[in-house]
């Protein structure tokens, strides 16, 4: 059944229970499901067209089907063949993932659960259910379908669910049965279940919505999410449940949410798509070239060519007929320049990236929880090494989603003495010296309760001015709750089952000041209350709870509606402070301006606050609201908005009670990572719900804000918008706010560019609340916050909703053109995550369905140093280089075939074999450029991270632009000539006194010889790090050829039924017989790359890249002991020595770790220009010399200058000043 709806089809589906005949056919989907991408018949259609979406496999097989046609100068299977290996390994690569998914569909839809026949219940396999079947599904197995909850064998109705595998989260869900259908727990009752429908919504992918009526008779029983079952979850703690299904197969929730994530392309993948249109274009240049010469070339004054009685395509009477074939015969020679083996290539090593290394590496391994690393696609690795801008969560991503009751305000006094992490970070921001209270040998410490207060614990809160208030704060927090309890029913052995940690925290709370809430039904809740009149005491209290109005993103509340043992009936209410406080009584909150400040220093203190309020309620007036509710809930149309405005009428004339504060801690190196990603030149921006001063002194802890930084906060609490909000209409109020934000905003902009413009090192950072950021985001202001968040160096935005999360990521990622990385762990961060180019998921507290959106996932944020430093970076430049050197081998090999045929007249005549044409990118090049894209690293993972503003050269884009595919190309180009001119003029003579000299076969399979050899050594010259694997790939590739031409060679003609030339026997072994054959085998490959070794020499003295620098420091010394220095002040050193500063600066010099003397020894780094590099790593900066500034004055580059207490982290100012390589270095 679709789930669109039309104005001819329901909007709703109505299920008949238990009324259906086995064998008739049922009007609904079955319940097997594929999750295949083909089967027999479609897997060849479906996987080639698949394949041929991409340009270059749809041009190989034009080429392929040109090469077929009488003008085509090669064989067939010299384009055929290639193109059928790389099309069987991408297939066989299908095939091999589609099985395994086959497999694992089998195996479900075969497993067995029991459905009523009768009046006893039958085993059959999940794919024989239908809608409208009841089914018994017992402990510890899995719902076969979505299904609606009759009956368990638990009290009241009661089950516990596990969804994990629907979001990760591994806390215990209750489900209960309505109480009128609680009977049908045996086959003989569920039997006598007739007469009966579900009425429900249509198949749809919500979670956690659900709108239905079950039938009975006359009755109209209301159906939320609390009675349906999902496939994927299982039943926990429950001997067995007997539902009817209501969704089968494709139509079950979980699989409507079995959808891939947007499909991610990197940008140098983009960047590729680019660099091949222009080899189209160079290919259709070279054939225009040579049609053009081919066309003028065939005339009758070559009368002895014959070229009248010639084929047709050489005919002088139609030259434009003669352009067109040889053009289309050009083609197909030159079509190799375009690598068919570049994409397969990448595939494997970004696969082999990802499973190999990013998955399995130790140091992103998170012991504690047993996570490693995941990367959920391959297609990103080169990505991860361009990120320019980061944004963040914060709880769970920043901090540890542990939370923990740290403090508390009641009836206006604050209770809890200790101090937070973020307060100790602002006590040295601010010079402070803080006074911690030595912890008294009555603190109760435990997961989820961290608080150490005498005046509350132990039952001394009944000593306090404001017992009753205190006590009826403490009965809120053992209440208001959708808590589970599993365990005994004491204190030591409750385990509490929650849908977050921070209302565990809670029930913990109350549980240690004497309120232990230990037993749940649905309709009741126990609650074991000390301290009550005397010390001692106990009293076991059950309150019946009437109504749940549940928390959600839209309301920010929670409230349970409960009548007392005494009869008394309350609201109990906890939210976030603006919600409750816009529902307080006019009268009777003496205690509300005070709980305000409270808050406010809670925020400050980095604490996460609810507010907590009640209210008793007159029973006329809740039997009136009660129908309503009811009414509300019967729904099937908009009953979530319906549940909203009527819980409005109810949750009203508050009575504050007081606050809680529960401390959310950073996670491990949290500041670290952040000091390091910005000194990689990452941009952070912080995103999070927080409060204002919450989310500010959390950037201050975490490192992200500063004392040196200028700070422009645009706020909503500003007085004048206050005060519109007060006074004004809802109308008049957002004018005034939305001025108020374009003022500040275009006042910061400006001020920000004046600190640009005067480079006076300056760092900017912005934060913005959510109200403003709703105005910011206009397309008005869009373009002005856009300017200064790129000024700014970290912009945190706080009280900010999912939604503009995802719109702040995409306006950086669609509008400056930086690659953009978000990272978080909930759902609510999902649009965010999916919106960035990167997304990341932190396998957290909070499930995984962050996870299950992104692209790679960790355990905790500081593992972004190496996904990002580490292999990020090493990904993208053995990338860059992989595409690079395909570039250039293919160039070289193909322009050998353009000059050759300058000396034909044009006639498409080929210079090598079918069969080394066929092999030459798919045997005798490919594995060297594999493994060299697998294993080639220019510095290690310890120095990635020591030094990272290597990171700099990916985001600057240095290894992959123009620039450097221009030097491939002039290189390939040069080789190209030496590989045909070289033997061509070596073996122009006779070889021997009978005067014969090498023919055509000879000459080509020389150079091609040469070629081999030639690009082979060629990569191992590229590489920065050589294995055994580099030499083995390498000289076994090239070892290979010589393999294969011995045997080719040796084959007689006709001795095979093999398509190859005759003219090749024996060609090898002539060719060996020559001293010019080990010449020009020599000379060739020296002299081909001798000008690639000239050039590198040139950059590397004169114009070096970052990483080069630490290579040459690495060498000088090589196995001697790092010596670690004190960063002490020059100025201590002065005191102690008495020495002048230029003095003290030449001794800190002289004391560096093997500090060059000057003595130019052939490594660049021992020119003195690189001296400050070393010294700067330690924070000791010597003057620029002469040779310095001459060396740098044709650079066109403006010095940035970086403080000098960055940690000893800066580059040297020649680092800084190595050439771009054409790109713009800011």
């Amino acid at each position: 059944m679709s789930m669109s709806s039309s104005p001819y089809q329901p909007a709703h589906r109505t299920i008949p229970v238990n009324d259906r005949s086995p064998g008739t056919p049922s009007p609904f989907k079955g319940n097997s499901v594929s999750t295949t991408k083909y089967n027999v018949v479609t897997f060849l259609p479906k996987g080639l067209f698949e394949q041929f979406r991409r340009v270059a496999n749809l041009y190989f097989l034009v080429i392929a089907i040109l090469s077929a046609t009488p003008i085509s100068p090669v064989n067939p299977l010299t384009n055929i063949g290639p193109l059928i290996l790389v099309l069987a390994v991408s297939l066989t690569k299908e095939a091999f993932e589609d099985r395994k998914r086959y497999k694992s569909d089998k195996i479900i839809n075969a497993s067995l659960t029991e459905v009523l026949r009768g009046r006893e219940w039958v085993q059959i396999p999940w794919s024989a259910l239908t809608v409208g079947d009841v089914v018994r599904v017992k402990n510890d197995t899995y719902f076969p379908a979505d299904m609606i909850c009759l009956a368990t064998t638990n009290p009241d109705g009661i089950c516990y669910v596990e969804t994990m595998n629907l979001d990760g989260e591994t806390n215990l869900k209750i489900r209960k049965a309505m109480e009128r259908t609680w009977e049908y727990v045996t086959a003989e009752a569920a039997a006598e279940f007739k007469n009966a429908a579900i009425e429900c919504e249509l198949p749809n992918n919500s979670l956690y919505t659900f709108v239905g009526n079950l039938m009975v008779g006359k009755q109209v029983l209301p159906l939320s999410p609390n009675q349906i079952l999902l496939r994927g979850c299982s039943l926990r703690n429950t001997e067995h449940v007997v539902g009817v299904i209501i969704f089968t197969g494709h139509e079950t929730k979980v699989m409507m949410n079995a959808m891939d994530v947007p499909s991610k392309r990197s940008t140098l993948e983009k960047k590729l798509d680019r660099l091949i249109i222009t080899l189209f274009i160079v290919l259709f240049a070279m054939c225009f070239i040579g049609a053009v010469g081919s066309a003028l070339f065939v005339d009758d004054k070559q009368w002895y060519l014959r070229m009248r009685s010639a084929d047709a395509q050489f005919n002088p009477k139609n030259r434009f007929f003669v352009f067109l074939l040889t053009f289309l015969t050009l083609v197909t020679l030159y079509s190799t320049i375009i690598p068919i083996s570049l994409y397969v290539s990448i595939e494997m090593i970004k696969f082999i990236q990802s499973t190999q290394f990013i998955n399995k590496d130790l140091n992103m391994y998170h012991r504690e929880s047993d996570t490693p690393a995941l990367a959920r696609t391959s297609n990103l690795n080169e990505e991860l090494g361009q990120i320019e801008y980061i944004f963040s969560d914060k709880t769970g991503t920043l901090t540890r989603n542990l939370m923990e009751f740290f403090k508390c305000s009641i009836a206006g006094v604050m209770y809890g003495t200790g101090v937070t992490e973020i307060q100790r970070a602002a006590a040295v921001r601010t010079g402070i010296e803080l006074e911690e209270l030595v912890p008294s040998g009555a603190r109760v410490q435990e997961k989820g309760f961290n608080f150490e207060d005498r005046k509350l614990m132990k039952g001394a809160w009944r000593a306090e001015p404001e017992a009753e208030t205190i006590k009826e704060f403490f009965r809120l927090l053992a209440i208001c709750h959708t808590v589970l309890p599993e365990g005994g029913d004491t204190p030591d052995s409750v385990v509490y089952q929650a849908a977050s940690p921070d209302e565990a925290a809670l029930v913990v709370a109350a549980k240690n000041f004497g309120f232990f809430f230990y037993r749940r039904t649905p309709a009741t809740i126990r609650v074991q209350e000390s301290h009550v009149e005397k010390l001692g005491r106990i009293q076991d209290l059950e309150y019946e709870v009437l109504n749940v109005l549940e928390f959600n993103s839209t309301r920010k509340r929670q409230s349970v509606i409960c009548r007392h043992p005494s009869g008394r009936l309350v609201l109990y209410c906890k939210g976030a402070d603006t919600v409750i406080y816009e529902r307080l009584a006019a009268n009777g909150n003496k205690y509300a301006d005070i709980t305000r400040r409270h808050l406010e220093s809670y925020g400050a203190d980095g604490l996460r606050t609810l507010c907590l309020a009640y209210a008793d309620l007159d029973p006329n007036f809740y039997e009136e609201w009660n129908e309503k509710f009811i009414a509300a809930k019967s729904s099937l149309r908009d009953r979530e908005k319906k549940l909203d405005e009527v819980a409005e009428l109810i949750e009203k004339d508050l009575i504050l009670l007081g606050a809680t504060a529960i401390e959310d801690k950073l996670q491990e190196g949290v500041p670290q990572c952040i000091e390091t990603l910005r000194h990689a030149g990452i941009k952070i921006w912080v995103l999070t719900g927080d409060k204002l001063e919450t989310a500010i002194n959390i950037a201050y802890a975490c490192n992200l804000l500063t004392n040196d930084q200028k700070k422009f906060i645009v706020s909503s609490e500003t007085n004048e918008i206050l005060k519109a909000e007060e006074e004004m209409s809802p109308a008049q109020a957002m004018a005034v706010i939305k001025a108020n934000v374009r003022n500040a905003l275009v006042d910061a902009l400006r001020q920000a560019q004046r600190h640009a413009i005067a480079d006076d090192g300056m760092e900017l950072a912005l934060v913005i609340d959510g109200k403003c950021l709703m105005y910011a985001l206009d397309p008005a202001l869009r373009g002005t916050l856009l300017h200064l968040g790129m000024l700014c160096k970290a912009v945190v935005c706080c009280r900010v909703s999912p939604l503009q999360k995802a719109q702040v990521t995409a306006l950086i990622r669609d509008n400056a053109g930086k690659i953009t990385l978000s990272i978080g762990d909930g759902a609510n961060d999902v649009s965010m995550i999916q919106a960035a180019h990167i997304g990341v998921g932190i396998s957290g507290q909070e499930g995984m369905q962050a996870v299950m959106a992104s692209d790679f996932a960790i355990a905790q944020f500081r593992f972004l140093t190496d996904l990002l430093l580490v292999h990020g970076r090493w990904s993208y430049t053995r990338i860059a280089k992989v595409v690079g050197y395909f570039f250039y081998k293919n160039i070289a090999f193909t322009l050998t075939q353009f000059w050759f045929n300058m000396y034909t007249g044009y006639s498409g005549e080929r210079l090598y074999d079918d069969w080394y044409q066929s092999l030459y990118n798919v045997v005798f090049t490919a594995l060297p450029v594999i493994v060299v894209g697998i294993f080639d690293q220019d510095v290690d993972a310890k120095r990635s991270k020591k030094y990272p503003q290597l990171y700099e050269a990916g985001q600057r884009n240095l290894y992959f632009n123009w620039t450097t595919l221009l030097t491939w190309l002039v290189m390939g180009i040069y080789q190209s000539g030496i590989f045909f001119y070289f033997p061509l003029l070596i073996f122009k003579g006779p070889l021997s006194s009978s005067g014969k000299t090498l023919g055509l076969w000879d000459v080509g399979t020389m150079a091609f010889t040469c070629i081999v050899i030639t690009v082979n050594a060629r990569l191992l010259m590229a590489c920065t790090f050589q294995t055994r694997w580099h030499h083995i790939s390498i000289w076994g590739s090239i070892g290979l050829w010589f393999a294969f031409i011995f045997v080719y060679c040796a084959v007689r003609p006709g001795a095979t039924t093999v398509d190859k030339q005759d003219n090749i026997f024996n060609v090898i072994y002539l060719l060996m017989s020559t001293l010019e054959f080990y010449l020009t085998a020599l000379l060739v490959p020296v002299v081909a790359l001798g000008a690639d070794f000239l050039m590198a020499g040139v950059q590397r003295w004169f114009m070096p890249y970052d990483y080069q620098i630490i290579q040459e420091q690495e060498k000088k010394h090589e196995g001697a002991p790092e010596i670690e220095m004190e960063s002490a002040p020059l100025s201590a050193m002065h005191l102690e020595t008495g020495m002048t500063p230029a003095d003290e600066r030449s001794a800190a010099m002289a004391m560096m770790p093997g500090l060059p003397s000057g003595r130019h020894t052939g490594f660049s780094f021992d020119t003195p220009g690189f001296q400050s590099f070393f010294a700067d790593q330690q924070g000791y900066h010597q003057d620029e010399k002469s040779w310095d500034i001459a060396r740098r004055a044709s650079m066109v580059h403006r010095r940035v200058d970086r403080p000098s207490g960055s940690g000893g982290q800066g580059l040297s100012p020649l680092a800084r000043s190595a050439p771009s390589k054409g790109v713009d270095r800011r």
